[in-house]
């Protein structure tokens, strides 16, 4: 047996079902977190998958987790932006899926001493690798202008120049290192909202952004993604808010057919025609969980699907500008 699961990731049957896992394939889980896609695909053949996460919590988990499946999972330390580094040390060529989850892991969440979340009060750290400035750093250093456009843009905060001004002021009496005291210092001039969510919920999302560059890591990613895959191979990226969908989708439109026009996002060949698809999605539109999923998991409420097929096209220079 292999062990018990603890955490189901957020749309775990839809991306199998791209994935479409077989006999002697080899997976990428880029975003390995608590393992539950990597499980899911070496449960549903005899095949391999390569872990990686830039978190050595989830790397720590993921030894422990390839007791269960000898010789058939690998989990490393490192960022899914260099999946082909990290594959291409290893020895391994092409493969046959790449699946990332994007954004912070439920285990991070919940683990009040890393500082993603305000539900309980912790360090305001926010740091994925546990290395690097924190988001304490950030909110005590950065100009105010700085952190209005990084609330604004990564968070979209329609009243960042107000948190920002918010924060500037209550670090001048003393340090923000806890997450309370953040989230009160935005809920102080960020009204509630109709739907509930936390008024503090967009800038911590931004600061998380923007301590672990992940928008700069996502279109490494896709990029990395194209280059590894095999003619065939399946790449499945589940987002969970408007901005990393929108990449996604972006991404993906302008390395197929399906691009209306010829991108600004693709190097012109050199007889000026455009250059081969890459990739052929696997529907128009997003995906959503269903509802079953959602009532069960609200974290799932938001999560979009986006999927597509490996053509044999030789990969593109670059992600996005």
């Amino acid at each position: 047996m292999a062990g018990p699961t603890t955490h189901v990731p957020v749309m775990l049957k839809e991306v199998l079902a791209v994935l479409a896992p077989r006999d002697g394939g080899i997976y990428v889980d880029g975003t390995f977190g608590g393992g539950g896609y990597a499980r899911a695909v070496l449960e549903a053949a005899d095949c391999s998958v390569w872990g990686i996460d830039r978190d050595p919590d989830a790397v720590a988990r993921g030894a422990e987790m390839a007791k269960h499946f000898p010789g058939r999972l690998t989990v490393v330390g490192g960022r899914y932006g260099d999946m082909d580094r990290i594959l291409a040390t290893a020895g391994l060529g092409e493969v046959d899926g790449v699946a990332l989850d994007l954004g912070v892991s439920s285990q991070q969440i919940d683990d009040a001493e890393r500082g993603f979340s305000f539900r309980e009060d912790g360090p305001l750290d926010m740091r994925m690798e546990k290395e690097g400035a924190s988001a304490a750093d950030a909110v005590n250093s950065l100009p105010e202008k700085t952190l209005a456009d990084i609330i604004y843009a990564y968070g979209e905060e329609r009243a960042s120049r107000r948190v920002a001004r918010a924060i500037v002021e209550a670090r001048e009496r003393e340090p923000i290192e806890r997450t309370g005291q953040l989230a009160a210092i935005v809920r102080r001039v960020v009204p509630k909202s109709r739907d509930g969510i936390d008024p503090a919920t967009r800038t911590f999302q931004a600061l998380r952004i923007h301590v672990n560059q992940e928008m700069a890591e996502l279109d490494r990613g896709l990029a990395a993604a194209e280059a590894v895959l095999k003619a065939g191979g399946r790449l499945a990226v589940v987002a969970f808010h408007s901005l990393e969908d929108r990449r996604v989708k972006t991404f993906l439109r302008s390395r197929s057919e399906d691009r209306p026009h010829v991108s600004r996002h693709l190097p012109e060949a050199a007889d000026g025609a455009a250059p081969a698809a890459t990739f052929r999605l696997l529907g128009r539109r997003s995906q959503v969980p269903g509802e079953a999923e959602t009532a069960a998991n609200p974290r799932a409420r938001s999560a979009r699907l986006r999927a597509a097929e490996r053509t044999a096209a030789a990969a593109l220079a670059g992600g996005l500008s």
